[in-house]
C-alpha cells in the first residue's frame, strides 16, 4: 500500500516513463526518416553543402554558454549523444563539445606489441585486403588508393595489404590517436568537397572519399621492422577541417592542394594525434604480413585502443 510519501515518486517514475517513451518514439521517427533513401540523400548532399559547412564551422565556435546548451539540447534530441566520459561538464561552444576531451582513462590502448590499435571510435565500413590498387567503399564501390593518396604519394607499400574504414557518427569522441608506437613521417592535406559520407551516400556515389576534403598521414612502426602504415581522415559535410597536434597548422578547405608536409613526429601508442572539428571517417592501411584483429567486421562497433589489426612477429624484431 503506497503512503502520501511514494506519490511523489510515483510521479516521477510515471513522468520519466513518459520521457523515455518519447524521446524512443521521436528516435523511431528520426531513424525512419532516415532510412527513407531518396530523403535521407536529398537531405544531406542536395543542398550547398561547402557553404552549409563554413556556415555550421562558424556557428559552432560562437563562444556562449547558453548557445552551447541549446545546442546540445537539440543535438541530444537527433543523436544518441552521451556526455558521460567527457573531461568537462559545461562546454563554452559547439565546437568546445565536438572536440571534447574524455576522462582520463577512458580510451586505454592496448599495451601488446602485437596489437595494432584502432586510432578512434568508429563503425567498421568496408574493411579487407588492397588488390590490384583498389578497395571499396561499399559492396560494388571500388576506389583507387593512388586517387585517394593523391598524385605526389606512392601507395605501393600496401599492394596486398589490408584496409580498415571506420566511420564516425555525429555524437561519436572525434579525437584519433596513434594506433602503434610510431615515427610520423609525411602529410598530404587534399581539399575537396563535403559529401556525406553514410552508407546511403556510399552506394551512391562513386569514389566518394577521394572526392572529399582529407589528409594522408604516412609513418613507420617504431620497432626495428619500420612497417609502413597510413591513416587517412576523410571530412565530409558539416565536419570539414582537420587538427593535427604535430603540425602547427589547421588543413581546412581553403587550402587547396595537393599540400605537402614533411615531418618526423616520434610518437607512442596511444598519444592524441588530433581531431576532425565534427566527425566523419579514418581509413587505415597496414601493409602484406599484418592481419584483421578478430571480430573485425563491416558493422562492428570499436573504440580508440581495441584491437584493430595484428602486427607480423618480424616486425616486432629489433634490427
Amino acid at each position: 500500500m503506497k503512503t502520501a510519501g511514494d506519490v511523489p515518486a510515483a510521479l516521477d517514475s510515471v513522468v520519466n516513463d513518459e520521457s523515455v517513451t518519447r524521446a524512443t518514439t521521436r528516435r523511431g521517427w528520426l531513424a525512419r526518416l532516415g532510412a527513407n533513401e531518396d530523403l535521407n540523400f536529398l537531405l544531406t548532399n542536395r543542398i550547398p553543402r561547402i557553404a552549409l559547412t563554413r556556415l555550421v564551422g562558424r556557428l559552432s565556435k560562437v563562444r556562449s554558454r547558453t548557445f552551447a546548451r541549446f545546442g546540445i539540447w537539440l543535438w541530444t534530441r537527433f543523436t544518441a549523444l552521451d556526455l558521460r566520459e567527457a573531461r568537462k561538464t559545461e562546454f563554452e561552444s559547439l565546437h568546445d563539445c565536438f572536440t571534447r576531451e574524455l576522462k582520463a582513462g577512458s580510451r586505454p590502448f592496448d599495451a601488446r606489441p602485437e596489437v595494432f590499435s584502432s586510432p578512434s571510435d568508429g563503425i567498421v565500413g568496408a574493411c579487407g585486403r588492397v588488390v590490384d590498387g583498389q578497395l571499396y567503399q561499399a559492396k560494388g564501390f571500388p576506389y583507387s588508393i593512388g586517387e585517394l593518396f593523391g598524385p605526389t604519394q606512392d601507395p605501393s607499400p600496401f599492394e596486398n595489404g589490408w584496409y580498415v574504414t571506420l566511420r564516425l557518427t555525429s555524437a561519436m569522441y572525434h579525437r584519433f590517436h596513434a594506433p602503434h608506437d610510431a615515427v610520423l613521417e609525411h602529410v598530404t592535406y587534399l581539399s575537396g568537397d563535403t559529401w556525406n559520407v553514410n552508407p546511403i551516400a556510399l552506394q551512391r556515389i562513386e569514389r566518394l572519399f577521394c572526392r572529399n576534403e582529407r589528409a594522408v598521414l604516412r609513418g613507420h612502426l617504431a620497432e626495428g621492422g619500420q612497417q609502413p602504415f597510413a591513416l587517412v581522415p576523410v571530412a565530409a559535410i558539416l565536419v570539414a577541417s582537420i587538427r593535427l597536434h604535430f603540425l602547427d597548422v589547421l588543413l581546412h578547405l581553403k587550402r587547396r592542394g595537393p599540400n605537402e608536409m614533411p615531418c618526423r613526429a616520434r610518437v607512442a601508442k596511444g598519444e592524441e594525434l588530433g581531431w576532425f572539428e565534427h566527425g566523419s571517417t579514418i581509413i587505415v592501411f597496414a601493409p602484406a604480413g599484418f592481419a584483421l584483429a578478430e571480430g573485425i567486421a563491416e558493422g562492428v562497433r570499436v573504440k580508440a585502443g581495441e584491437a584493430l589489426m595484428r602486427v607480423p612477429q618480424h616486425a616486432l624484431v629489433e634490427g
